[in-house]
């Protein structure tokens, strides 16, 4: 197995183990399907270089030894139990950044992409306040070295899913799409 691969499945079953555990004001549907929740939770990793994988791996284990579940955390602050922690400035960019990428998605593949919005925005944010400003550092880093060259994570990051689900790309998903509503 890869170096990023064992990285991956490293995270992937930290926060697994964190999600579990969640008791929120409403029960996620998530929880009963372990697997969509690690498939989507890789996609979101898979383009990330190993720098920003290590940093979130540290994130997660301090985390764990400290007897914080970054998952609850998550939940709690979307759901306004929590206030706000010492969010790091760039979490604003980032979050922008992405919803960029993703309405570009939402343009070019109108059906593959419907009813996509600013929830995810929420959830996200919520998400990287857990990380520590390295991680959300070097997340930012990640971001603006994709811009530079031209690429779209969110896009990368679909790619990869339909990959796994048996899509050769994102316009093979579109092309069943329009398929199915004719």
């Amino acid at each position: 197995m890869e170096p990023k691969e064992i990285l991956i499945q490293e995270i992937l079953q930290k926060e697994e183990a964190m999600f579990l555990a969640v008791r929120a004001s409403e029960p996620s549907a998530c929880q009963d399907r372990v697997k969509t929740f690690r498939m989507m939770r890789k996609m979101s990793h898979w383009v990330l270089p190993e720098t920003v994988l290590e940093s979130l791996l540290q994130d997660l284990v301090r985390a764990e030894y400290a007897g914080r579940n970054l998952m609850t955390e998550k939940y709690a602050r979307m759901e306004n139990k929590i206030s706000r922690a010492r969010p790091h400035p760039l979490i604003v960019d980032i979050v922008n950044i992405e919803a960029q990428w993703q309405e570009g998605l939402k343009k070019r593949y109108p059906l593959t992409f419907k009813g996509q919005g600013a929830g995810g925005d929420i959830y996200f944010a919520c998400e990287l306040e857990t990380y520590s400003h390295e991680t959300v550092e070097l997340y930012y880093g990640a971001l603006i070295l994709a811009l530079s060259e031209t690429r779209n994570l969110v896009e990368e990051r679909y790619t990869y899913l339909f990959s796994q689900l048996g899509y050769d790309s994102i316009d093979e998903m579109e092309k069943k799409q329009q398929a199915d509503t004719s």
